[in-house]
């Protein structure tokens, strides 16, 4: 359930990406440049069939998100990230003994350094 959701939420990103990049760019970012004093025009432009699909689908990517905060945390078990790499940090009781001495510990370590020349 959680992978189908996943899809159709990432397809939805990518055709609200396209979608608003197709849009014609209606001037006055953020406001700025809106009609002014007596021309007669509101300050919002009318509905275009456009922005109508825009809103569909940033309406469906909104509750495809909340649909995958609702599964995810459904699947979390009841203690936090913090608690389950605290217990996984923690050695097993086998794992903090010292192993027995086998004879070849010797072997593995570098040769000691000769000692330096005395002088006459």
């Amino acid at each position: 359930m959680e992978n189908v959701v996943l899809v159709i939420h990432l397809i939805l990103a990518l055709v609200l990406i396209g979608i608003v990049l197709i849009q014609r760019s209606e001037g006055g970012g953020l406001g700025i440049g809106s009609s002014g004093g007596g021309s007669g025009r509101s300050g919002r432009p009318a509905s275009t069939p456009m922005a109508k699909v825009t809103w569909f689908f940033a309406i469906g990517f909104v509750i495809t998100s909340i649909a995958l905060t609702i599964i995810a945390a459904r699947n979390a078990s009841s203690d936090s990230v913090i608690e389950r790499l605290g217990s996984d940090l923690t050695p097993p009781a086998s794992q903090t003994e010292t192993p027995a001495p086998t004879g070849l510990e010797g072997d593995l370590l570098p040769p000691t350094p000769a000692a330096p020349p005395t002088a006459e």
